[in-house]
Formats: C-alpha cells, structure tokens, sequence
C-alpha cells in the first residue's frame, strides 16, 4: 500500500537531523523508525490514490443516478396527482 521509497527518504531524512553523537547509530535508527512508521500508517488504514480516484468515480456515477432518479420520482408523483390518482 505505501510506497517503500517514500517511507525510506521520510527515515532517512528524519534520522539525518539527528544530533552528530546519535548519528553513528543512524542505520539501527532508520531500521527501527521505518518499522514504528510503516506500523503506525498501517493503523490508520489509508487509501492509495488510485484506490480514492476510483471510489471517486463511483460515488460521482451513485449521485448522478439519484438524480436522475429523483427527477423521475418527482415526475410520476406529479403524473399521479394530475390524473387523479391518489398516492399510497
């Protein structure tokens, strides 16, 4: 889901601010960093944007049939009022 390379420069820049005494342990820090931020994003259960783009879509397809549904609700309960007829 998440791009390895996107979390790998988000660690390596992160670990990179460390103070000069912390840096000789930048490797152990980038593995365990990158393991606590693939774990934490992992929670928040994201999307990939390809997966957003196509729900998008869909709910722009689901909205445009109400609509179009809704205009023939209100078409017929009109019909029906005309004709004399009387609505449930």
């Amino acid at each position: 889901m998440f791009d390895p390379k996107h979390l790998d420069d988000l660690t390596r820049r992160l670990t990179g601010s460390l103070p000069q005494g912390l840096q000789a342990l930048q490797q152990d820090m980038e593995l365990n960093l990158r393991a606590m931020l693939e774990a934490g994003l992992t929670k928040l259960d994201l999307v990939t944007r390809e997966e957003f783009d196509v729900q998008s879509a869909v709910l722009a397809r689901t909205r445009a049939k109400l609509e179009h549904l809704e205009v023939q609700v209100a078409e017929l309960e009109k019909a029906l009022k005309l004709g004399g007829g009387h609505a449930p």
